[in-house]
């Protein structure tokens, strides 16, 4: 290998045009591997004659030869080498950095580890939502760095931060796991913001997502999908069809208590739910879903008033309060408000009487603002439309599809195979 000297008068005279660069990366794979990880330590001084932004592929082989090098980071300066790690995430050219995706990634999950044992995930969360933009190929691409970005946002209570990745359409992903803990991490967070119904979708994805053999992501994220359908409807629905057979055979086993919980619900008994809880309190503790068990609990009451709307017209608050195991009349008009306020049911309260009017659900559906909103939705959906279609014509056309296809039939192919491919291949 080159003396490092002459390795980082390369990275600065070797870093303006692509042609240059292409030269560099040559240069730096050969200088690559355990003789530069073995000088990690003397590369740090290096790194400060370099600029992240204008020699940021040598920068990038510098760094993550540090990071990767199994020394103690505190050797490198601790918390300052931190913001090192920090500020070439942010700075660092994107043309560049995506000549050696794998080494970025790697220098990306060593921020994330290292913040998670300082026990400091808010600092990492700026760094990686930058990060996440620079080694996407598109908006529609998941990452490994999703996962550590979403990850340190649930760690640091920073939910809304979240939103800026999971708002995205995704349709290109590489490794399941990516997929599986984006799907997880994602649903949890919007948990916390309490919107349950993206969580749930969230959560769907990653129940149904195709998966050869089980995996631990799916498992959590069925008990978490339960627990979300029964706070958001009242009920867990069955597995789609589209839902792999290894889902449909052994999720349930992996959450029996999950599911007794569900039947337990389905009942309409507050107590007798309150006590299956109570005796089950430890299990729910130890996957971390106690906090969520106890608001499915309340969400007991929501729901037994919203089938009394079913029944009555009009109702008392007492008879309300009788109906749904509420304490005092007090408690189901504070329950009753709080509904109408969310939108769950149309009603008005009479303060005189206590007695409570049900109404139909008073939207007709031509405001401005819904016409808008219908509108949009429309647009939405037909733009998902469009590439969901060119999706299937890709695969429709894809050899190693046509291939697999072939090879679980016998190898045999009927007229019918090659409806679904567009004519322009033919």
């Amino acid at each position: 290998m080159e003396s490092l000297e002459a390795l980082v008068a390369h990275i600065q005279g070797l870093s303006g045009s692509p042609e240059e660069r292409a030269h560099l990366h040559g240069l730096l794979k050969q200088a690559d591997g355990d003789s530069l990880r073995a000088h990690a330590a003397a590369l740090v001084p290096f790194l400060a004659q370099l600029s992240p932004a204008a020699h940021s592929l040598g920068y990038l082989y510098l760094l993550e030869a540090c990071v990767t090098s199994g020394a103690n980071l505190s050797e490198f300066g601790g918390g300052d080498f931190l913001v090192t790690v920090a500020d070439f995430l942010t700075s660092c050219s994107t043309d560049q950095i995506r000549l050696a995706p794998d080494k970025f990634l790697n220098v990306c999950r060593v921020l994330k580890d290292q913040v998670m044992q300082l026990n400091t995930p808010i600092r990492g969360i700026a760094p990686l939502r930058v990060a996440v933009r620079k080694i996407q190929a598109s908006p529609e691409q998941l990452t490994p760095v999703h996962a550590d970005y979403l990850l340190l946002c649930l760690l640091a209570k920073q939910y809304k931060a979240g939103l800026s990745v999971l708002e995205d359409d995704i349709f290109e992903v590489d490794q399941p796991k990516d997929l599986f803990l984006y799907c997880y991490y994602g649903g949890m967070i919007y948990i916390g913001l309490k919107k349950f119904a993206k969580a749930l979708e969230l959560l769907h994805n990653a129940v149904t997502a195709p998966m050869s053999s089980l995996n631990a992501i799916a498992v959590e994220a069925y008990k978490k999908y339960i627990l979300v359908s029964l706070i958001q409807n009242g009920q867990v629905p069955s597995f789609p069809k589209y839902t792999s057979a290894t889902a449909q055979r052994n999720l349930k086993n992996h959450a029996q208590i999950y599911v007794e919980l569900s039947t337990c619900y389905g009942n309409g008994r507050y107590t007798e739910l309150e006590t299956f809880i109570e005796s089950n309190a430890a299990s729910f503790q130890s996957d971390n879903n106690l906090g969520l068990v106890k608001q499915v609990l309340s969400s007991m009451y929501k729901r037994n008033i919203q089938r009394l709307t079913q029944t009555y017209l009009t109702l008392s608050l007492e008879d309300i309060a009788r109906s749904v195991q509420l304490d005092t009349p007090r408690d189901a008009e504070m329950h009753v408000l709080r509904m109408i306020e969310d939108g769950e049911i149309h009603a008005t309260i009479n303060q005189k009487d206590g007695m409570v009017s049900f109404h139909e659900d008073p939207e007709q559906y031509k405001s401005v603002e819904m016409v808008d909103h219908i509108d949009s939705s429309i647009q939405r959906l037909t733009a998902l439309s469009k590439k969901l279609a060119s999706i299937d014509e890709n695969m429709a056309c894809d050899p190693a599809y046509l291939l697999k296809t072939g090879r679980d039939r016998g190898g045999r192919f009927d007229y019918d195979d090659f409806d679904n491919a567009p004519h322009k291949y033919f």
